[in-house]
């Protein structure tokens, strides 16, 4: 393998990893309350048809962008409210959401954009792709930091703003605490279920960036079930980083990495 190879490998992995890091970020912060929201697939499905929507009607990125997100959160606030306010069984709702938005999200496709299947096109307008003019010139470092989007860098640093407000502040620390023990927390004076919910809520805006970067990112389409099971993926990556958002970049550029050498690999086996 040459090192042009490595280099588009780790660009492609880099890519790969974003969606996945920012729902496993999604899936952190629930859990860091003790919520377990397993509606992330549906949360970054819906954001990925509505950027598209949007996109179509608009053609402005910054509102398909802002409306994708705040589908994600409009979902978040559906499970939290059902969830974490009524006590409603987790499986159940979050399964029910991901069953619904999938249904929902086809038949929306053929109303709105009037295909089956997926829909390009184009006249939509991609994610703006960030350039660093000294280091896009050092010749295998460059390639490695080529067409990646402002979503892409975003999501490293919102991990790490996550891991400084949980471990680093006040409010982060009202925020475990309640997810250790509510009853206690809620003793001292802390609103467990307010924590809990608006940790649903952040967990949809950052699932829906995600769903933003799937559908806008490198390829701009949406397709049926586009997400392909990348918000179970996320929960694996964040038990598997502990739900510690550090730890939880690394398990994702594992993932990433996986998806990547496939799609890599395939142009080094001769035919």
């Amino acid at each position: 393998m040459s090192w042009g190879y490595l280099a588009v490998l780790i660009n492609s992995t880099i890519r790969s990893t974003t969606p996945v890091l920012l729902a496993a970020l999604g899936s952190l912060v629930c859990s860091r309350s003790g919520v377990f929201n397993i509606a992330l697939e549906g949360q970054m499905l819906v954001a990925s048809f509505t950027s598209i929507l949007v996109n179509y009607y608009t053609g402005n990125v910054f509102l398909s962008v802002t409306a994708g997100v705040l589908s994600g959160v409009f979902i978040g606030m559906i499970v939290a409210l059902l969830q974490v306010k009524y006590n409603a069984a987790d499986m159940v709702i979050g399964t029910s959401i991901n069953l619904l938005v999938g249904a929902l999200t086809s038949i929306l496709l053929s109303i709105f954009l009037g295909v089956r299947g997926s829909y390009s096109s184009p006249d939509l307008v991609s994610l703006k792709k960030i350039k660093i003019p000294i280091i896009n010139s050092i010749p295998i470092i460059g390639r490695i930091f080529e067409n990646l989007t402002v979503i892409d860098y975003m999501a490293y640093v919102l991990a790490i703003l996550i891991f400084i407000y949980l471990f680093r502040t006040i409010s982060g620390f009202r925020v475990l605490s309640v997810g250790v023990n509510k009853d206690a927390a809620e003793s001292l004076g802390i609103n467990g279920t307010r924590v809990r919910m608006s940790m649903v809520i952040l967990s949809g805006a950052l699932c829906g960036l995600g769903g933003v970067a799937l559908s806008m990112g490198q390829v701009i389409l949406f397709t049926e079930n586009m997400t392909a099971g990348r918000g179970f993926i996320a929960m694996a990556s964040a038990s598997m980083g502990m739900n510690h958002p550090i730890y939880v970049i690394v398990s994702s550029l594992f993932f990433g990495f996986s998806q990547a050498i496939g799609a890599t690999m395939q142009n080094l086996i001769p035919s």
